[in-house]
């Protein structure tokens, strides 16, 4: 596994006790295994809806023909959000409640160079800006809400 992902030995350790602890995999004990000696994990049912979560987004970005957006934190949920039909700013902003100003602006304005948002100026009640989903990308950020949906 360790060659499969190119990791170093200590990070696959780490992140193995890290998705253990939080109840993705359960380490199989030596009675479980095929080989005593070797360690083996077992996807939990979390696991598996988190599996099918990741499956659902490389879906999604390969329909958006981006790259790998989830690579950074925050676009996926960017999108949602504006699939979701909130186009403020601080709208976006209260529905992920974690993210900051300066990180949401981050992400609104490249995934807006990318031309997966349209940034629209508003003159009424005032001028502001209107995010929304271009074109392109609402087709496949609905579907990868409908199968983030369903596995819920």
């Amino acid at each position: 596994m360790q060659r499969h992902l190119q990791i170093a030995p200590a990070r696959l350790s780490d992140n193995l006790k890290r998705m253990t602890e939080d109840g993705l995999l359960r380490h199989l004990s030596p009675y479980e295994r095929r080989h005593p000696a070797l360690p083996e994990y077992v996807l939990t049912e979390k696991g598996h809806h988190y599996r099918e979560a990741a499956a659902a987004i490389q879906a999604a970005e390969h329909h958006l023909g981006y790259g790998r957006l989830s690579a950074k934190a925050w676009n996926i949920p960017v999108l949602l959000a504006l699939q979701f039909d909130h186009e403020h700013f601080q709208e976006i902003r209260q529905v992920l409640q974690r993210v900051t100003p300066r990180m949401l602006s981050a992400r609104l304005g490249e995934l807006h160079g990318l031309g997966a948002v349209d940034k629209l100026l508003t003159e009424r009640p005032r001028p502001s800006f209107l995010y929304r989903l271009h074109r392109h990308a609402e087709k496949p950020v609905r579907q990868l809400a409908a199968n983030l949906g369903s596995i819920v």
